[in-house]
């Protein structure tokens, strides 16, 4: 199998097409950084959404727990995170209390 080579500049990715919009990444993610949003072309009607990517803090549990190796963490040494505020646990324990769903 082929490395996945990371985007530029950038903490944390999907793949889309290997996603199956189980939610475990959301559920693990201690930053808020992932949450999942409504997509009608999905077959679950939901598809994981990276919407802080500012705020990835590169623990790497959505990457080890994803079933379906979809979502990549940057590596540390090429990518400097962030730090896990206070804004951002809250951010993460309202998406877990809004079942996963993005906060709008």
């Amino acid at each position: 199998m082929a490395l996945i080579e990371a985007p530029e500049n950038t903490p944390v990715w999907l793949d889309e097409s290997r996603c199956k919009a189980c939610d475990i990444c959301v559920s693990v993610c201690p930053a808020g950084t992932l949450a999942m949003e409504y997509d009608s072309s999905s077959t679950l009607g939901a598809m994981v959404r990276i919407i802080a990517p500012e705020s990835c803090i590169g623990c790497n549990d959505c990457e080890l727990h994803c079933p379906d190796f979809a979502i990549y963490v940057a590596d540390k040494k090429e990518y400097k995170f962030a730090k896990l505020t206070e804004e951002s646990k809250a951010r993460a324990a309202a998406i877990k209390a809004n079942n996963y769903m993005v906060i709008k």
